[in-house]
């Protein structure tokens, strides 16, 4: 197993007044040349949106853009005829193609967002622009884990033109969980949400994430209660 720690007080960060983001990797005005990309993960983002905050159309082109919100509501609007709201449970993607306007807002004038948003570089480049967004029932996450975007069927999650996944999982204090690769020789990015875990000896804390290659599974074991992204990528 290869692992790259990546400690939540090392990532990058700024303050818009209305937008505090946290950088796992290279973006905007934030560079650091050994934190480019995890396999064909480009982006995490780590967001608190200020009620009233809202990003204005802008374009995108060839990403996979997948957003979860953990508190308050995010509205998206794109130039496809792609719109809606989520909140926490929700999950939406973006498939950014041939190229796409959207925009984003937080949809409350006084409640503050929190959410990861996180860009892939696709499979196939240039396909038509999309937009989709589902409500996952947060107790069906419990000590086991929740697919909530796959390119398999048989997964019943968010499709993505990508060979990746994402899972999440709220991990009770003392249990363990094993994850496996659904694609032979991919990597996984373990994203500590809340909480705190053991993994082949390293402890990551809230925030915390693990760049995992070089093996097809793993066991995640929780120290506290904790909640848990995996992101599966081709490296």
């Amino acid at each position: 197993m290869k692992t790259t720690l990546f400690k939540a007080e090392d990532r990058g960060s700024a303050d818009y007044g209305w937008l505090k983001p946290n950088y796992y990797f290279s973006f905007s005005n934030y560079h650091n040349p050994s934190k480019v990309h995890f396999g064909v993960l480009r982006v995490l983002n780590d967001d608190f949106i200020m009620g009233g905050g809202a990003f204005p159309t802008h374009p995108h082109d060839n990403m996979e853009i997948v957003t979860i919100p953990f508190t308050g509501a995010l509205q998206h609007k794109d130039n496809t005829g792609g719109q809606g709201i989520i909140k926490a449970g929700d999950i939406q993607i973006m498939s950014a193609g041939s190229g796409i306007q959207h925009s984003e807002a937080n949809a409350s004038a006084t409640e503050a967002v929190t959410l990861f948003q996180i860009w892939l570089f696709p499979k196939i480049k240039n396909i038509t622009p999309r937009y989709d967004q589902r409500t996952f029932e947060i107790a069906d996450r419990n000590n086991q884990w929740q697919i909530i975007v796959s390119p398999k069927e048989e997964d019943n999650a968010l499709w993505i033109n990508q060979d990746a996944r994402f899972a999440l999982t709220n991990l009770s204090a003392g249990k363990s969980i094993e994850y496996k690769n659904a694609f032979d020789g991919n990597g996984v990015f373990l994203v500590v949400i809340n909480g705190s875990v053991e993994i082949d000896g390293t402890t990551l804390n809230k925030r915390d994430a693990l760049g995992i290659s070089e093996v097809n599974q793993f066991t995640i074991k929780a120290t506290i209660d904790a909640e848990l992204l995996a992101i599966e990528i081709p490296m």
